[in-house]
């Protein structure tokens, strides 16, 4: 199945400000820290609970939408992009292994990066259609990836809903970076974006995790209508490392504290 990008650059879309990823790019670490902390390392009797559920459902979603964002936007390779999330996912594998959980699973970077390379698949189907692809063996195709989805979502962080977040991220992007004053493209603009909100309404399942999470789209939604535009540069930049190495760093740092408190 080629999931590649590459005849059709994800340029041709009109790219819009991507000041905003700046500001996410802190907001995300924070709450991912702030949900890993509360949630692995204090103890129950801190009542802290409340900090993983609200702003710990903060960060993923953000991770996501800043994903499919430059995947749109700002690559003209969004599957080397996913490579590159993938290696940040197998080095913090074996620190996220250490964490307390029931079963076996894979840490969120394999999330975004698979649903990353089916987002970019799927829309180089899209953008496809009707010209070299066989109407029949593009729906096998998409039926497939359908079936790998139901079989490994259970294995992924956040599981299924986790990978149709940036799939349906893009879709709401697109739509909402297209939209012009015709009613017809403002109701496409508007119907694009139910997938991911519903979607993510699935991802937690206490009130306040789903108030939090969808609050977080929703707020991403109205940066991709427009207001992304009015957000000025980080003052302070995310230095590059900092931002590749956080991931399996925090992990390592709280297994280390785990074994150490034992």
């Amino acid at each position: 199945m080629p999931l590649t990008s590459q005849s059709i650059p994800f340029q041709e879309v009109q790219r819009p400000s991507s000041a905003w990823t700046g500001w996410g790019q802190w907001l995300a670490l924070i709450t991912m820290t702030v949900d890993h902390v509360t949630r692995y390392l204090l103890p129950d009797h801190w009542n802290v609970g409340w900090a993983s559920s609200s702003i710990g459902r903060i960060a993923f979603p953000l991770f996501a939408a800043m994903v499919a964002w430059h995947a749109l936007f700002n690559t003209r390779s969004p599957l080397r992009y996913a490579r590159r999330i993938l290696v940040i996912g197998l080095v913090a594998q074996l620190p996220y292994l250490a964490m307390p959980r029931d079963h076996f699973q894979l840490n969120i970077c394999f999330t975004l990066a698979l649903g990353l390379f089916w987002g970019s698949w799927l829309f180089d189907v899209v953008r496809q259609s009707g010209t070299r692809r066989n109407t029949f063996i593009t729906a096998l195709l998409i039926a497939l990836t359908g079936l790998a989805w139901l079989l490994i979502g259970p294995w992924v962080e956040y599981g299924r809903q986790g990978l149709l977040m940036i799939p349906f991220y893009m879709l709401a992007f697109q739509a909402l970076n297209q939209s012009a004053e015709p009613l017809l493209e403002r109701l496409w603009a508007a119907l694009a974006t139910l997938p991911l909100l519903l979607n993510a309404g699935l991802l937690n399942s206490s009130d306040m995790a789903k108030s939090f999470t969808v609050a977080t789209c929703l707020a991403v939604l109205l940066l991709a209508a427009g207001a992304a535009r009015r957000i000025p540069q980080v003052g302070y930049a995310m230095p590059r490392r900092v931002w590749l190495a956080w991931y399996p760093a925090h992990f390592a740092v709280i297994a280390l504290l785990l074994l150490l408190m034992e």
